[in-house]
């Protein structure tokens, strides 16, 4: 499974990458193949200063190795290795008009000290972070998520969607990160499904990411915008990067088994503000948005 899924990431990675470039017309994903000590690597994509992405990344990697003390604890074992895969994106556009977003596809095994396998599951999703609300682009997002789900299981999209709104949610602000998408992990064999059906699941939703996405970024790429709506971009992204540094498990769990810190770290936008007790005015659309943060909403 770990080598399939593995290919899998690998030949999705291609795609993404290949489209986006397309979507951009100007700017490339510059290569870094990695090497990590303790065991495996991967292959980070970053691209900057393009003509709709300011900075994103597309990341792949695959480690294993003994499960470092800090993870053992927070998996409650003792003395095992493991062997953790996945793909890993964030894309930040220069318009504020069109959305950031996020999407993490991934497959982890650990094993017994005769190398048997002992626990494996998938895990994954895909969000949405916009700085303006056009609720078309919140339907159709959502509703090419839904699709994905509904070939695999009728309750898979609103048990997956709710686990997002309850995942990207900034505790110490009280209000969602993004409009949500899906987000589900540890899902292991059960009678119902067997890790080649999660495996299935997983890269249906994977390979609908695209369909999910490009046609927001082609509809909104080119809308004209303000000085005033470029500081408001920059200030909900430092919401973004608060999340992603204060709450984030993949970050957390990244940092725990000395990855590699610019892949890690690749998330963050590289224009961010931070405004003193910041408030939009009332009835905005910038107000209009944090409504729909406060109280996540179901859009399809």
């Amino acid at each position: 499974m770990k080598d399939k899924f593995y290919a899998y990431i690998q030949n999705l990675q291609d795609t993404i990458t290949s489209k986006l470039e397309e979507v951009d017309g100007k700017a490339k994903f510059q290569e870094d193949i990695w090497k990590r000590p303790e065991g495996g690597g991967g292959r980070t994509r970053v691209i900057e200063n393009g003509n709709v992405f300011e900075k994103g990344g597309v990341n792949i990697s695959g480690v294993h190795g003994k499960l470092p003390k800090s993870m053992q604890a927070y998996f409650g074992v003792e003395d095992a290795d493991f062997f953790a895969c996945g793909l890993s994106l964030v894309l930040h556009p220069k318009n504020p008009m069109v959305p950031t977003v996020h999407a993490n596809w991934r497959y982890f095994e650990m094993y017994d000290k005769q190398g048997n396998i002992v626990d494996q599951w998938f895990g994954g999703g895909q969000d949405l972070t916009p700085y303006y609300l056009f609720e078309e682009d919140a339907v159709h997002f959502h509703t090419v998520c839904k699709k994905a789900c509904d070939a695999h299981h009728s309750e898979f999209h609103s048990k997956y969607k709710r686990r997002c709104d309850e995942y990207f949610w900034n505790t110490h602000r009280n209000e969602a990160r993004g409009l949500g998408g899906l987000f589900f992990d540890y899902c292991k064999a059960t009678d119902e499904m067997q890790m080649k059906d999660w495996y299935n699941f997983v890269t249906e939703v994977g390979n609908s990411f695209l369909d999910a996405y490009i046609p927001i970024v082609t509809k909104r790429k080119s809308v004209e915008f303000t000085s005033f709506q470029r500081d408001w971009q920059e200030v909900r992204r430092g919401r973004y990067v608060e999340f992603n540094l204060v709450h984030d498990k993949g970050t957390l769990f990244g940092l725990k088994t000395n990855g590699r810190i610019e892949s890690i770290l690749m998330s963050l936008p590289p224009h961010v503000q931070w405004k003193y007790d910041h408030h939009p005015e009332e009835g905005s659309e910038e107000a209009k948005l944090l409504e729909v943060l406060k109280t996540p909403k179901d859009w399809v």
